[in-house]
């Protein structure tokens, strides 16, 4: 029970998402760079306040919400539970991400006239995804007695879990007054992994000429990768998870390596088009590794047996532990990460203020910009796709206003603000997604908040006609 229970905190209750279309392409921001390595971002140097400069949680749920499961209506909890299971998809998914900035910066590199920029940093992240279990939460409350001819997919078991550092290195380089291009390397260092998305194996129970005697078949092809999760399960350990953790994701993980691209291109002055994939990369595990499975097939043919009693007659019990072994395998395996891709077009208009020079990180040629940005992202079963429209605001060449609106399958109705200024030297920006949820957040399918800290040293000398 300790090993199931363990493994259902590193799964269940962490998932991922990773769109992050405020902050993308937002103006006057340097963590913009880590959304697009070709962002059109400018300065003499900067850098990010340690554990400040990038701070983000984000939680989608498509079908479930807490107020479905905690609402205070009078109804049971098992009856709640129900219901949601009943009104969920095996498509329907959880997903939540977590993001700290340990610290970042950045650097002109060569003299006035260079137009070449290196950005470096370490970040940790914790994310995972974990899909509706339909058809086995549905056995699993119900039981088979009203499903009797029914066929339960065991593929609906699909999750995984991880938390990584990131260390990163990224060049961007100005072509000319139309082209940016960028690149950024990745190391990745995983704290912990636990992996189950290729699962397959179906239960079913037919009754023989209706005479109570039933066909009972269970196909099992299930496995659960782990990796820096194991010491955990023994009954002898007596450290401390959270710490451990910790070490293995800084000092002594699972290593790994990726790449991000990105690029920003002007057709016209008042056009500018983006595009950028990241994080094509993966991670390795060779330490502290252990596979979990139940693989095998059973077939029964008698009055309804109760496997999980080690008591029950005839030797049920045995011949299927002997027919589906639970078995622990440590073999190395690779994970890979979660392709991103995104892309914009933005049209501007409407003269800043000040025209004579830009002193401030990139400060817009224009006050106002509005587009539309798509988002993709690689999952286990199909595509997480979000398309967004937006409007950029430039006040005083040092406030900057982003509004969006996002439709993906976590919401239809999801407004984000987000403001970055720049109070002298310092950077300060919040940006808060599905606005509207905020009412009453138990009733949330998708929330969103970033927040960041930073000095910056604008870059001096850029004119504009």
């Amino acid at each position: 029970m300790k090993k199931i229970f363990l493994l259902l905190i590193f799964s269940v209750f962490c998932s991922q998402a990773q769109n992050k279309q405020l902050l993308y392409n937002f103006a006057g921001i340097p963590q913009t760079l880590l959304a697009n390595p070709g962002s059109d971002v400018q300065y003499e140097w900067y850098v990010g306040v340690p554990l400040l400069s990038g701070l983000s949680v984000q939680f989608g749920s498509n079908g479930i919400s807490a107020y479905d499961l905690f609402a205070k209506n009078n109804v049971d909890f098992n009856d709640k539970l129900r219901l949601v299971i009943a009104s969920a998809s095996a498509k329907d998914k959880i997903m939540i991400q977590e993001q700290i900035e340990i610290f970042s910066g950045g650097i002109k590199l060569g003299d006035w006239e260079s137009n070449s920029y290196l950005s470096f940093g370490l970040y940790q992240e914790f994310n995972a995804l974990s899909y509706v279990p339909k058809d086995p939460a549905v056995l699993a409350l119900e039981g088979n007695q009203n499903y009797i001819g029914k066929s339960f997919n065991l593929d609906d078991i699909n999750f995984k879990s991880e938390m990584l550092s990131v260390w990163h290195i990224g060049y961007h380089k100005n072509f000319n007054d139309r082209l940016v291009l960028g690149a950024r390397a990745k190391l990745y260092s995983s704290g912990f992994t636990v992996n189950s998305t290729d699962n397959s194996g179906y239960i079913s129970t037919t009754d023989q000429n209706q005479n109570a005697i039933y066909n009972q078949i269970i196909s099992s092809n299930l496995q659960v990768q782990t990796s820096g999760v194991s010491k955990y399960l023994e009954d002898e350990y007596e450290g401390n998870i959270g710490n451990d953790i910790a070490k293995n994701t800084f000092f002594n993980g699972n290593l790994g390596l990726g790449f991000d691209l990105g690029l920003t291109y002007y057709p016209e002055k008042e056009w500018q088009l983006t595009a950028s994939v990241l994080d094509v990369g993966f991670v390795r595990h060779s330490k502290d590794i252990a596979t979990y499975t139940y693989k095998g097939y059973y077939k029964y043919d008698g009055v309804n047996p109760d496997f999980s009693n080690p008591e029950e007659p005839e030797d049920v019990f045995d011949s299927f532990e002997t027919a589906i072994p639970r078995d622990t395998v440590y073999n190395k395996f690779t994970t890979w990460r979660p392709v991103k891709f995104n892309a914009s077009a933005q049209y501007s208009f409407g003269k800043p203020r000040s025209e004579s020079c830009n002193c401030d990180v990139a400060t817009a040629a224009y006050q106002n910009a509005f587009g539309l940005q798509f988002f993709a992202m690689s999952m286990p079963k199909t595509p997480f796709v979000a398309l967004t429209a937006f409007y950029q605001r430039v006040f005083f060449n040092q406030l900057y206003f982003k509004t969006t609106y996002t439709v993906d399958s976590f919401s239809y109705t999801n407004i984000g603000l987000g403001v970055s200024a720049n109070l002298g030297r310092m950077n300060i920006y919040t940006l808060v997604d599905n606005i509207l949820e905020y009412r009453d957040v138990s009733k949330a399918n998708s929330l969103s908040f970033q927040f960041g800290l930073n000095y910056i040293i604008p870059q001096k000398n850029i004119f504009h006609d």
